[in-house]
């Protein structure tokens, strides 16, 4: 049995490639900087976690020891200060450590475009990276892809909320002008696997691509056509990767730093430069843009969305870090009891967020929330990917889930901006006497006085809002 390593295991396409290949009757292995982040999925039991940083080369022998094949899936998706060179540094970091331990193929998603033509700084880093790889000696595999579209991409994600939430769309000269050749989510899986078993895609970069090529306006169009919504576009003779970036951060659940180089992207045109995927990999047949659209919907109604691109999105300000109950912290403790089995609380609070809202005085959770996108940060359109299931490692609204104990308990961590570190956990367990109890808890980390100052400022309002959201739980469970 092969042994594969799968690197960007907690983000979007990791996180669904990696089941499909233990679907395969592969031996997968995941490298990862929290461990904790793949806890709680369906096929994590099955795959060997090792903890990891490519960026600093932690983890990355006992990583790569012994596999036959390793999948080299990361990328600096935000637009943030040298992401060049940290991006060169892991890719070469990762290059000499499979060269010297013989991995026999790595196998490398890149971005389309042309060197000729232009490119952005992300797609040229995105070359870069396949050079680097390629330069180390080793059998290289490097698929290139323009927009993906699945339940839950970035690039889909943007595309669905700016046709849902505006009737009438600013259309760029670049919209009109570039191409774009959009690939759905299932096909880019289907060439990464496919990949592994065959030869003749070794050494060689694959432009890979659907069965259509468009302009950005036209996906746009499309997309509102397979909604039955009704869209007009008018000409916007100003245009700033910036300005537009910050107008895509308010308006979808994108963050501007993720918008931008998206955005400069649309200055090229990104479309396959030959037809050789087809002849390596005859038997896939790529979904056309309409069909891939129409699957991508059919996921997200169905609450069906594996992974997310903000599975693997940290804001820088709010940092990875444990919680951990110490001195110096300032606490709102509440005990209730409720009439109602454990496993029935867990899963009233298990709920929470999303399109449930947060149960009690909802519009001062989304002021906060909006005062939270104003200042740069998340806000709360990031949602959750299912309404009644909860994964440890990813968001939920503007909190990230921390720990999940089923039937048990849920500790979020906050992600939004605040002068300090901020936790809400909810618990539940039965009481000596028999009764079940619902204890919910929110902890603060104050940093310096003006942290201090903001909690007891806020104090009174949290001690309503905390005792109505408690007694909402205990309604909703004993209902």
């Amino acid at each position: 049995m092969k042994t594969i390593l799968v690197t960007g295991a907690t983000g979007y396409i990791g996180g669904r490639l990696a089941p499909r290949l233990l679907e395969k009757g592969y031996k997968v292995r995941c490298l990862a900087r929290d461990p904790a982040h793949l806890e709680g999925r369906p096929w994590t039991g099955s795959v060997e976690v090792v903890k990891g940083d490519i960026l600093t080369g932690e983890g990355l022998e006992e990583a790569l020891k012994d596999v036959d094949a390793a999948y080299y899936l990361i990328h600096a998706m935000a637009d943030v200060p040298n992401f060049q060179a940290c991006e060169e540094k892991a890719a070469a970091l990762f290059a000499d450590k499979a060269a010297a331990l013989g991995v026999k193929k790595v196998i490398y998603l890149g971005g389309l475009g042309s060197d000729a033509g232009g490119l952005s700084r992300h797609l040229k880093s995105r070359h870069r990276v396949g050079e680097i790889l390629r330069a180390s000696g080793l059998n290289v595999t490097e698929f290139r892809a323009a927009i993906i579209v699945g339940s839950g991409s970035v690039s889909f994600e943007m595309i669905r909320y700016l046709v849902e939430r505006l009737p009438l769309i600013p259309c760029f000269r670049y919209l009109k002008d570039t191409r774009c050749q959009p690939i759905a989510i299932r096909d880019v899986i289907s060439y990464l696997i496919g990949a592994l078993e065959n030869p003749a895609s070794d050494r060689r970069v694959v432009d890979i691509g659907g069965a259509t090529v468009m302009s950005y306006r036209d996906m746009l169009r499309i997309y509102a056509e397979t909604r039955g919504l009704k869209r007009g576009f008018f000409n916007f003779p100003l245009w700033s990767p910036e300005l537009s970036a910050r107008l895509i951060g308010l308006i979808t659940t994108v963050p501007s730093m993720f918008a931008k180089p998206l955005l400069e992207s649309l200055r090229y045109d990104v479309v396959c430069s030959n037809a050789d995927a087809l002849t390596l990999f005859p038997a896939i047949r790529p979904l056309d843009y309409r069909t891939a659209v129409q699957y991508a919907l059919m996921r997200v109604n169905e609450h069906a969305v594996e992974t997310t691109w903000t599975m693997a999105f940290m804001p820088r300000y709010a940092g990875p870090r444990s919680f951990i109950d110490k001195e110096g912290l300032i606490l709102e403790d509440r005990y209730i009891s409720v009439n109602a089995p454990p496993e029935k609380i867990f899963l009233v609070f298990s709920g929470i967020g999303g399109e449930r809202g947060w149960f009690y005085l909802n519009w001062l959770w989304n002021l906060r929330a909006w005062l939270d996108r104003v200042l740069g940060g998340v806000g709360m359109r990031r949602g959750r990917r299912h309404p009644d299931i909860i994964r440890q490692g990813e968001p939920l609204d503007f909190w990230r889930v921390e720990r999940v104990i089923e039937n048990r308990l849920l500790l979020l961590r906050a992600e939004m901006k605040l002068p300090g570190k901020g936790w809400l956990q909810f618990e539940t367990r039965v009481s000596e006497g028999g009764a079940a109890i619902l204890r919910q808890t929110a902890y603060f980390e104050p940093l310096g006085f003006i942290g201090y100052a903001y909690w007891y400022a806020l104090y009174p309002l949290h001690k309503i809002i905390f005792a109505g959201l408690a007694a909402e739980i205990k309604r909703r469970a004993e209902n």
